[in-house]
């Protein structure tokens, strides 16, 4: 008998978990084309592009483990709650920025947006742990899959009209983008509040905190398929991250606006949001490692190509493929990690995920800036393409496990 592609969607709480997530998307997208377009106004060095990423990055990844802890020992809602406040507050002091004709980026520069940026991605730290594993909390275990497609799916579609507002609101003010970013954010926790909170689950020993932080690491390292799957991933998105660059692309290769820039940067989820929308219906679990495997060194050609092409309908379209093929890999890995998790390791062994991965963008960024001043724009990006096929090739031959790996309970 077919499962239901909307059963997730039945769910109540998951509605408002799913709606909440979208917005808080919306504003976090729409608050990176701003940041970036802001950040264009004062340097076009590449490098200080990546160092916006890096300044994600540094605090996300100090904090991740310690925030994944957290999510273990404390209510998830709560956690989550609290993060979202303070990452409203810290975009509101991005759109107080604009203030008095931008009277505080005059006199020290851009230095009070990467301070801002550090904090967020404290609050980042914080957030992703808790929302996967509550996630968890919300919908019966049978329904994982699915809801792990449509979380992805709801990502996706706040990562296509993230850019596409924040694109237009650069053009109508900086400002506005900002506090139309901090009210999105408002309303994604007022929503979020109508879920019913969830007991943590019962822990099977008490562990003192270097010992819980250890078992997150422990655990991912001991499983083959996890740590093959992460670590795929984590190489794809180091060299493959273009998007960083995509400002530069936009201004001196394709001589395009503020709008193109704003295509280029959602293209990618357009291409996701389809490829998701496909798989609710035909789930590729089948043949899942196998699957996973061709979708990461299909991004890999794609951001080869789109780094030669020249034509912006053209490289819309490459960016596009690469975000249905990375909707392919997604979607498996958290699929992968949301099946094979302990309850009470959730929070950590998340966090764990979130270093490999959810920091890989960021790093990825600051690799891209720092190779495109090296060797070029176009070369850096047909280098990372070209690192992201070899990697895929080495995890075919090493990881038997991952590519016999079936997650629709078959042999």
């Amino acid at each position: 008998m077919r499962s239901d592609p909307y059963v997730s969607l039945k769910n109540r709480d998951f509605r408002f978990f799913a709606i909440s997530r979208l917005l808080l998307t919306i504003a976090t997208e729409m608050q990176g084309v701003i940041v970036g377009w802001q950040i264009l106004q004062y340097t076009k060095d590449p490098l200080l592009f990546g160092m916006i990423a890096l300044t994600e990055a540094i605090p996300f990844i100090l904090t991740a483990l310690f925030a994944g802890h957290i999510a273990d020992i404390i209510e998830r809602k709560k956690i989550i709650v609290i993060a979202t406040i303070i990452l409203s507050v810290f975009t509101f002091l991005l759109f107080a920025f604009t203030l008095n004709s931008g009277y505080v980026l005059h006199h020290f520069g851009i230095l009070p947006i990467y301070i801002v940026i550090f904090f967020t991605g404290i609050g980042r730290a914080f957030i992703a742990p808790s929302f996967f594993a509550f996630m968890s909390q919300i919908v019966p275990r049978e329904n994982y899959p699915n809801a792990t497609t449509w979380n992805s799916t709801a990502w996706q579609i706040g990562a296509i009209a993230g850019p596409a507002l924040g694109g237009i609101l650069c053009i109508v003010g900086i400002g506005l983008g900002y506090i139309t970013d901090f009210l999105l954010m408002v309303i994604a926790l007022f929503l979020f509040s109508f879920i019913k909170s969830r007991p943590l689950p019962e822990k099977q020993h008490k562990e003192d905190l270097f010992t819980s932080l250890s078992q997150g690491i422990k655990f991912v390292f001991s499983n083959q398929v996890i740590i093959s799957a992460l670590s795929l991933d984590l190489f794809a998105v180091l060299f493959g991250g273009a998007v960083t660059l995509l400002p530069l692309f936009a201004s001196t290769i394709l001589h395009s606006s503020s709008i193109g820039f704003s295509l280029l940067r959602a293209a990618p989820s357009v291409g996701a949001v389809i490829m998701a929308s496909i798989m609710v219906h035909r789930p590729p679990f089948k043949n899942a490692g196998r699957n996973m495997l061709f979708a990461v060194a299909g991004f890999g050609v794609c951001m080869i190509l789109f780094a030669i092409s020249t034509n912006l309908i053209l490289s819309i379209f490459l960016l596009a493929l690469s975000g249905a093929f990375d909707s392919v890999s997604v979607i498996i890995r958290a699929t992968i990690l949301q099946m094979m998790t302990p309850d009470e390791m959730r929070g950590r062994v998340s966090s764990v995920n979130n270093i490999f991965l959810g920091s890989s963008n960021e790093i990825g960024g600051f690799e891209s800036g720092l190779v495109a001043r090296l060797m070029g724009l176009v070369p850096s990006v047909i280098f990372g393409g070209s690192m992201t096929i070899l990697v895929v090739g080495f995890t075919y031959v090493k990881a038997k496990t991952l590519r016999s790996l079936h997650l629709d309970g078959k042999k």
